[in-house]
C-alpha cells in the first residue's frame, strides 16, 4: 500500500495492514469477486457514487479503499474501521494510473485497435488467428471505456508474450488517456461509421481524436477505401513521420496489400500476394473484418500455413450475454463461445443480477491457451465461483477434471468431453435453476444450449439490456443527482418483460419501481426483487397481499382510502396521493385535500411517501400553456399535503414526455416510462436513446405466384407482375396489427423491405421477396432499428405504446447483454 500511494501521490489516512499486496482491483460494489487482496476503488460519476456503497464492500471481505477527497467524511471513514485507505482527488484518474504504472513494466509488443465499428470482431479474430504464435491477454468482450481499458491492462501478466487491446471514445480529449494506459506499439484503425457521431464537431474531428491512439505506434494499418479515413491519415503521417502508415483495399492496387475478394462455395475467399483464405461468411461486415486481419498478418510476417488454415474457422462472435427460458422453470445464460477468467466474472456477475431465487448453476469447459499451469487457473475459477456463490459446478473436460478438488460446491460433477457429458445427463435434472453455460467453442456448448433450451414459438422478441440501461442513463443525465426516478414496469414492462426488466433496474440502482396491479408486484417480490414498488391500481380485495408483499398502494379516492384502512386495522403501510390536476382521471380533487388529509393524520399507521398527478400532454408543445397550469396547480396542492406531516413527502410529476421540456418541475422525483424503451414522447432526447426490442421472425415457406393467383383470406393480395412470396411465422394473435395488412406495411429480409401482401392471419403472414435473395428459416424484422418502432406505430395508425404492449405472451422473450 505504501508503494501504491507513493506512485499515485495520495494522502494515507489508515493503514493498518500498510504490507498488504493487491491482486485485484475492483470498481463496482455490485460486482465483488476475488475480494481476498483486492482494492476497491471508488468512483464519482454524474449519477452514480461508490462512495455509497462503502460499507457493503467493507462487509464483502475487501480491506483496501482509494478514496475521492471530496466525498470523504469521517462518518465514512468510520465504516471501514479496520481497512487501508488512500485520499485521491480522482477515482477514476487513480484507476488509470496504476494501469500505466502496471502497462510500463512489460516490453511486449501490444495491438491497439480502435475505429466506429469491428474492434471487437476484429481483436477477437487476430487473438484466434494468433493463438498458436503467442500467450495472449486483450480486453473482456467491450471493455473499452475509460474505465473498462485500465481493468484490462491490468491483466497483464509474466507470462502473456502478446497484447491486443480496443479502445473506443464518444468525445473528444479520452484517446489521450487511453494511449497513455495502452501504449500501443502497433495499431489497427478498423472503420469510420456515424456511430458517437454526436459527440464530435464532425466526422473529420471524430476520426483526428481516434487517431490519438497511434502516436506512439511504430507501425499503423488501415484500410484506404474510405477518402474521409485516407485524408486524416495523410495528415497524421505528416505529423507523425516515424510511423510506419499501411494500407489494405479491395479497390485501390497501390495500397500496401490488395485483396481480392471472390464468393466460394461455403463462404468467401480473399486472395493476398497469391496467398488465398477461405472464410466461412458472406457479409460485408465480416468480410471488412477479415481483411483487416489478413493485411496485419502479413505485415507482422505471419502467414505460415497453419495460422492461414485457422481462417476457415472463424467463428461467429456474439459478444452478447443471452437470457433465456429453458425447461423445468429454469433460465439459461448462454455464452458458449468464449472461456477465459476476465469474462467469467462478467458473466458470473450478469448471473448474479437475475439470480433472484433461482438456485445457481454453471458449466464450464476447460480454459484453453491461457499460459498458466492448470492448478493456478482453476483455483482462481474455483475462487471466483465461492464468491458468486455458485451452488452447482459441472465441468467439462480433462483440464478441469483434474482439479476438481479444488471445487467445494454441494454438487459437483465432471466429464471428459460434451459428448460424454449428454449422454450421460437428462433434462429432468435441472430444475429451478439459473445455469451459465460457458465454454471455449472447441467444445461445442451450442449443443448443450439447444439441449437445454426450452422450445417454443419461433417468433422472438430480443430486448437489448445495454440499450435499456444507456435510455435510464441518457434521462439521468438530464436530473440533478438528487432527483429520484421511479421506472414504470406496469404491462409486463411494456411488453419487455417482467422481473427480467425489473432486475436490471434494480441493479442499476433505480429508486422506484411502479406496477399497474398488486400481482405484478408479487411476481417482482418473488424474483427477489426488494426495493419499493408503488401499486398504481390497487383493488379492495388486493390489500392483504400489498400488505404480505411489502407494496405501496396508490390512493386516488376516499373509497379506497377507506378499503385500506379497513384491511390494515394498524398495520404500517405506505402510500401514494395522487391529485388530478387537470387530467380528469384519477386523483383527489383540491377540495378534497383538507378532509384527505385530516384522515390520514387520524391514522398515524398510514405513511405517506410520495404525492403526485398526471399531466395530460407534457409531450407536446402546443399545449405548454396547460401543462404549465398544471404544474403550477400540482405545486400548490402537494405543498397543502406535504405541510401536514411532520416527515419529507416526495412529489413528483414528470414523466418521459416532461422532463427534458420542463426541467424546472422535476421535484423530487420523476417518473420514466417509454422513455425506458427507446422512446422520447417530447423527441428532444430520440438521437440518443437506443431501441431496447427487435421483433422477429422467420420464413417458414417460399411460393411461386402466378399473375392471376390470390394470396391469403379474402382474395385481397395479388401480385400484377407474378413474383415471390415469403409466409412468415407471425400474425394478430402475436400482436401484429391487421391494420398493417395488404401493403401498409412491411418487414425487413436481409436487409430489405419485404411489403405485407393480403391480410395478416392469426399465425401467419405473406410477404411479397420477389426482388429479395432469400430462402426458408431466414429471419424476418418486424421491427428493430428499421422499421423503426415509431415509424411502425404510424403505419399502424397507433402509438409505440399500443404495439410494445400488444406483443403476445406466447412470443418468446430474449434478453441479451452485450
Amino acid at each position: 500500500m505504501k508503494l501504491l500511494s507513493d506512485a499515485l501521490h495520495a494522502e494515507s489516512v489508515q493503514t493498518p495492514y500498510p504490507l498488504s499486496v493487491i491482486d485485484h482491483i475492483l470498481i463496482d460494489s455490485r460486482k465483488l469477486i476475488f475480494v481476498e487482496n483486492a482494492l476497491f476503488v471508488a468512483i464519482k460519476g454524474v449519477r452514480n457514487d461508490g462512495h455509497l456503497y462503502l460499507k457493503d464492500v467493507y462487509d464483502a471481505g475487501v480491506r483496501n479503499f482509494i478514496l475521492e477527497h471530496n466525498s470523504v467524511t469521517g462518518e465514512l471513514i468510520g465504516q471501514l474501521p479496520a481497512a487501508n485507505i488512500l485520499i485521491v482527488k480522482s477515482g477514476l484518474l487513480a484507476l488509470q494510473q496504476i494501469a500505466i504504472f502496471h502497462r510500463k513494466q512489460f516490453e511486449i509488443p501490444v495491438i491497439g485497435i480502435t475505429g466506429s465499428n469491428g474492434k471487437t470482431i476484429v481483436k477477437e479474430w487476430l487473438s484466434h488467428l494468433l493463438k498458436n504464435q503467442y500467450n495472449l491477454v486483450r480486453n473482456p468482450k467491450s471493455y473499452n471505456s475509460q474505465s473498462g481499458v485500465p481493468l484490462s491492462i491490468l491483466q497483464m501478466q509474466e507470462h502473456h508474450t502478446l497484447g491486443i487491446f480496443e479502445a473506443g471514445i464518444s468525445e473528444p480529449d479520452e484517446m489521450q488517456q487511453l494511449e497513455k494506459i495502452i501504449i500501443p506499439t502497433l495499431g489497427i484503425f478498423n472503420l469510420l461509421s456515424d456511430a458517437h457521431d454526436q459527440g464530435f464537431e464532425s466526422k473529420e474531428h471524430k476520426i483526428t481524436e481516434k487517431l490519438k491512439l497511434f502516436i506512439h505506434c511504430k507501425q499503423v494499418l488501415y484500410c484506404s477505401e474510405q477518402p474521409v479515413v485516407k485524408k486524416a491519415f495523410t495528415e497524421f503521417y505528416r505529423q507523425h513521420p516515424s510511423c510506419h502508415v499501411i494500407t489494405w483495399s479491395r479497390t485501390q492496387k497501390s495500397a500496401t496489400f490488395f485483396i481480392q475478394v471472390e464468393p466460394a462455395l461455403n463462404g468467401t475467399k480473399l486472395n493476398l500476394n497469391n496467398t488465398t483464405v477461405e472464410i466461412p461468411f458472406t457479409d460485408e461486415a465480416s468480410i471488412w473484418n477479415a481483411c483487416t486481419c489478413l493485411a496485419f498478418l502479413f505485415q507482422i510476417k505471419c502467414t505460415d500455413a497453419e495460422t492461414l488454415q485457422l481462417f476457415k474457422d472463424l467463428p461467429v462472435l456474439d459478444m452478447r450475454l443471452q437470457l433465456k427460458d429453458a425447461h423445468n422453470n429454469c433460465l439459461l445464460i448462454n455464452d458458449s463461445y468464449s472461456a477465459d477468467l476476465g469474462s467469467l466474472s462478467i458473466a458470473l456477475d450478469f448471473l448474479k443480477q437475475h439470480a433472484g431465487v433461482y438456485k445457481r448453476t454453471v458449466i464450464l469447459s476447460d480454459i484453453l491457451e491461457s499460459g498458466k499451469p492448470n492448478e493456478q487457473l482453476y483455483q482462481s475459477m474455483a475462487k471466483a465461483l465461492d464468491e458468486t456463490p455458485i451452488d452447482k459446478v459441472i465441468g467439462i473436460g480433462s483440464g478441469i477434471s483434474s482439479q476438481a478438488h479444488l471445487f467445494k460446491q454441494k454438487e459437483v460433477s465432471f466429464y471428459k468431453d460434451t459428448k460424454n457429458f449428454l449422454s450421460q445427463s437428462q433434462v429432468i435434472s435441472f430444475q429451478n435453476e439459473i445455469i451459465l453455460l460457458k465454454g471455449a467453442r472447441s467444445f461445442a456448448f451450442e449443443k448443450i444450449g439447444r439441449w437445454l433450451e426450452k422450445k417454443v414459438h419461433q417468433t422472438v422478441f430480443e430486448v437489448n439490456l445495454n440499450a435499456l440501461v444507456n435510455n435510464l442513463n441518457v434521462y439521468k443525465a438530464q436530473l440533478d443527482p438528487k432527483v429520484k426516478i421511479m421506472a414504470m414496469v406496469k404491462a409486463f414492462s411494456y411488453g419487455a418483460g417482467s422481473y427480467e426488466i425489473a432486475k436490471v433496474l434494480a441493479y442499476n440502482r433505480i429508486d422506484y419501481l411502479t406496477v399497474a396491479y398488486a400481482d405484478e408486484g408479487v411476481v417482482l417480490r418473488k424474483a427477489g426483487i426488494k426495493i419499493p414498488i408503488m401499486v398504481m391500481n390497487p383493488e379492495s380485495n388486493s390489500f392483504n397481499t400489498i400488505f404480505e408483499y411489502n407494496l405501496e398502494p396508490e390512493i386516488y379516492n376516499f373509497e379506497i382510502l377507506k378499503s385500506l384502512l379497513t384491511a390494515a386495522d394498524g398495520i404500517e403501510t405506505s402510500i401514494h396521493i395522487e391529485i388530478d390536476t387537470g387530467m380528469k382521471r384519477l386523483g383527489f380533487d383540491q377540495g378534497q385535500l383538507t378532509e384527505l388529509v385530516s384522515v390520514i393524520r387520524q391514522n398515524p399507521s398510514i405513511k405517506v411517501k410520495s404525492v403526485f398527478t398526471h399531466l395530460a400532454a407534457s409531450e407536446a408543445p402546443e399545449h405548454e400553456a396547460f401543462t404549465l397550469k398544471q404544474i403550477n396547480r400540482f405545486e400548490q396542492m402537494a405543498e397543502q399535503v406535504c405541510t401536514a406531516f411532520p416527515y419529507s413527502v416526495l412529489k413528483h410529476c414528470l414523466n418521459s414526455g416532461g422532463i427534458s421540456r420542463y426541467k424546472h418541475a422535476h421535484f423530487d422525483m420523476v417518473r420514466l416510462g417509454i422513455g425506458l424503451y427507446g422512446i422520447d414522447p417530447a423527441n428532444n432526447l430520440q438521437k440518443q436513446l437506443q431501441n431496447i426490442g427487435t421483433l422477429k421472425t422467420v420464413i417458414s415457406q417460399i411460393r411461386h405466384i402466378d399473375v392471376d393467383e390470390s394470396i391469403g383470406y379474402g382474395r385481397k393480395g395479388h401480385l400484377p407482375n407474378g413474383g415471390k412470396i415469403a409466409i412468415v411465422a407471425i400474425g394478430y394473435a402475436d400482436g401484429l396489427d391487421r391494420k398493417l395488412s395488404n401493403g401498409n406495411g412491411y418487414m425487413m429480409v436481409n436487409g430489405k423491405p419485404a411489403f405485407i401482401v393480403g391480410n395478416i392471419c392469426m399465425d401467419m403472414t405473406m410477404l411479397d421477396i420477389t426482388h429479395i435473395d432469400c430462402q426458408t428459416g431466414d429471419e424476418a424484422i418486424v421491427f428493430g432499428e428499421q422499421p423503426h418502432l415509431n415509424e411502425l406505430s404510424l403505419q399502424s395508425g397507433t402509438i409505440p405504446y399500443e404495439i410494445l404492449t400488444g406483443i403476445s405472451q406466447r412470443v418468446k422473450r430474449v434478453y441479451y447483454y452485450e
